[in-house]
């Protein structure tokens, strides 16, 4: 049975997705840490970052530094944050998180809640930046 990201990547869930190409999917995350907080996924379904083929896990890096350029030209914050964890969801994922200290991108702390409004308004500005 196909897991969550594997739903968005099909379109049967809806994201608020802000690059792709035909093997990574990027869109915000829904409970981010930040404004701005993007999932980088590859769109086979992997559980553990380290078991993609050489390929898929030098290309998701590659397609992530991209995403978070175009990150940092619409949300202000001194770097692009960036952490594999792979607990959470049964699918290799790269947060990227905009960050201004250490503490931004530690996630025990409390998610923002934005809506879903606020969620469309920032995907549009990263994904208008990130086709620039």
């Amino acid at each position: 049975m196909a897991g969550i990201f594997s739903k968005i990547v099909a379109r049967e869930i809806p994201a608020h997705i802000v690059a792709e190409d035909s093997n990574f999917l990027a869109f915000l995350d829904v409970a981010p840490l930040a404004k701005g907080h993007v999932l980088v996924i590859p769109k086979k379904e992997v559980d553990y970052i380290f078991d993609l083929d050489a390929e898929l896990y030098t290309g998701i890096f590659l397609f992530a530094q991209k995403v978070a350029k175009a990150i940092e030209t619409v949300i202000p914050c001194r770097k692009i944050g960036i952490a594999v964890i792979g607990l959470e969801v049964p699918h290799a994922h790269v947060h990227l998180v905009p960050i201004n200290g250490v503490g931004d991108i530690n996630f025990t702390k409390q998610k923002l809640q934005p809506t879903a409004n606020e969620l469309s308004e920032i995907a549009a500005k990263i994904k208008l930046a990130y086709q620039s």
